[in-house]
Parts: structure tokens; sequence; C-alpha cells
């Protein structure tokens, strides 16, 4: 899109260095990491959650920060027309918009980053530069020293979003105490998600042997859900035509999606999880193959010589999550 090609150079050089999403060279891995490390250093979380953040961008503000960044005539009339598409309801019907930023485009998720650029980013780093912060689109957490400055961080942030006609969700926006082995104190709320993680105090062993928890992300469980509720839909035992290869080749670019994403920190969660597939594999070799039928120990078997065989066959045995005795648990 050419107002993309012609803004976007112009404003991404601005964006704060902790804003993570729509841009080159950052990712959601990247917040997730600066989160962790952070949380090692800081005791106390605020967990914000903007009250449907896209549908209540105001056009006003919006069309304001981006005459910041240019003057050119077609540019800003194509993101005024834009921004007033009418919203269509299932019904067919169509209803006028006077804010929020259409989803959907490419244009949208830079607008929408530019808008918190102004309304969150600069004004953190103006009056709260000591508070560090990782901001992927709208989901933002930020570190506190303590719980009396997050309260009041939490305070400051809904006065400045009042301003900027946005508000955060008070039922999902919470403080979190970072709770580990070497923070003993007691707190009601000691986990919160971030970009399909959850952080919450884990176990986990040192380099030097040492057993202790840490407060670390992994697979949050509405991902997991999620991930269930796909490997449902395959309905493996209703694809008997199929053979055990053309199966793999179906299923592994969407388990390459889920190692790739979610393996990346605590992976020990997401290996239980992806066990499951084992099942479902060995649910599909008992109704596929009448001497399996009833015996699934045997079709466990059957398929755990073959992944020692044919190791990258599914990408999850590359990745050492192979069918045994125990994946029938």
């Amino acid at each position: 899109m050419a107002a993309v090609m012609m803004l976007e150079p112009q404003i991404e050089p601005c964006f704060h260095e902790d804003s993570y999403a729509y841009r080159p060279n950052r990712s959601a891995h990247d917040a997730i990491a600066k989160a962790r490390e952070r949380c090692w250093k800081y005791n106390w979380v605020l967990d914000m959650d903007i009250s449907k953040f896209f549908d209540s961008i105001d056009h006003e503000l919006l069309i304001k920060a981006v005459r910041l960044h240019t003057d050119c005539v077609w540019v800003l009339l194509y993101i005024e027309r834009w921004l007033k598409v009418p919203y269509e309801l299932q019904d067919g019907s169509k209803i006028d918009r006077d804010k929020g930023v259409p989803q959907g485009s490419v244009i949208g998720p830079v607008l929408a980053n530019l808008f918190l650029h102004y309304a969150f980013d600069k004004w953190m780093s103006r009056y709260y530069p000591h508070i560090p912060f990782e901001r992927y689109a709208d989901d933002t957490i930020c570190h506190c020293a303590t719980q009396s400055q997050a309260e009041a961080l939490k305070v400051a942030v809904q006065q400045r979003f009042a301003q900027c006609k946005l508000m955060l969700n008070d039922d999902k926006t919470k403080i979190v105490y970072c709770k580990d082995s070497r923070r003993k104190g007691e707190f009601e709320t000691i986990s919160f998600d971030f970009l399909g993680y959850t952080f919450r105090p884990r176990k986990a062993k040192g380099w030097n042997g040492i057993n202790f928890t840490g407060f670390l992300p992994a697979i949050s469980n509405k991902a997991c859900n999620r991930i269930r509720e796909k490997m449902r839909s395959w309905k493996t035992r209703k694809q008997l035509f199929l053979s055990l290869e053309t199966l793999a080749k179906s299923i592994n670019p969407v388990l390459r999606g889920w190692i790739t994403y979610y393996g990346k920190f605590y992976p020990t969660r997401l290996k239980r999880l992806l066990d499951e597939v084992n099942r479902h594999l060995a649910r599909w070799v008992t109704a596929k193959f009448k001497h399996f039928k009833g015996k699934p120990y045997r079709a466990y078997y059957w398929l755990g010589n073959i992944s020692r065989k044919e190791t990258k066959l599914f990408y999850h045995w590359q990745w050492g999550v192979t069918p045994t005795a125990n994946s029938r648990r």
C-alpha cells in the first residue's frame, strides 16, 4: 500500500525501543525475552488491558499524530477517508464510523502503533523514565520496584488514557508480584499473561545444577486450549484414507508453527502438550489397522519404532516428543 510505504519510513525511527509490534527486526519473542529479564530485576508488574483499543482510537487525535510526521496531502486524505469507512454489521447494515481503526488492513497496525506511541510511550519516557515497559500493540506490561509504585502508575495511566479517550479495563488490568525463590512475600496475584505466555513461579534448574523457583514464561492455558481445539479439529480417526506420510505433511506446518512460537521459553510445558499429538496418532493407527484395534499399547510401540527410523516424519518428533508408553497417560 502506497500510503504505508510513504508513512512508515518516517515514523519508524521515532518509535520507542520497547515497542515491538509491526516493526522490522523486532518480534513478540523479543518482547517476551525482555519481560523475562526485567521480571528478574523488578518485583512488581502492572499488567495493562486497554478496553476495546482498536475500536476506541480517536480520529482527531490520530490525524494530529500523523500530521507530525507528514504533510503529504494525498496521504492525509487517504487516511482520513479510510478511517471513515462504515462499519458493517452481521445483518449487512452499515454504521458510520467516528472512532476506531478498521482492522484487517496493512495501514491499521501502523496507525494504532503511532497512536499509542504518543498516548503512552512518549508519555512514559517523559514522566516515568525510571519505569521500563514492553508494549506489543495494545498488550503492555510495566515493571515497578514496589507495590505502591505500581498502584500509583495505574492511577496515572488511567488519567493519561482518559485524556486520549481510551480506558483501562479494570477487571483485566492487574498488579502482579513476581514471586520466586528470592521473593518470599505473599500477594494474591502472582501471574500474568503476555503474548500467549503465562509468567508465574516455575521450577527450574540453575547452571550449577541446583533447583530453584524462577518467575518464568511458558505457554499459557488459553494457548494450550486453542491447540487442543485445533487437534480435535483434525478428526484424525476420520482420515483413515490417508497414509501416515500424508497425514504428517498435512499437520507438520501447524506443529512447526506451535513449536517455533511456544517452544522458545520453558519448552517442557509445550512438550507435555504435544505428547497429545502422539495420542491422536495412536488412535488413528488403532482405527486404520484392524490388527491394532483395541490394542493402543501396540499402536504406540509401532509408532515409536517408526519415530526412531524416521525421526523427521513428524515435526514434533524432531523436537524429541516421540511416542512411548508414557504417551498413553
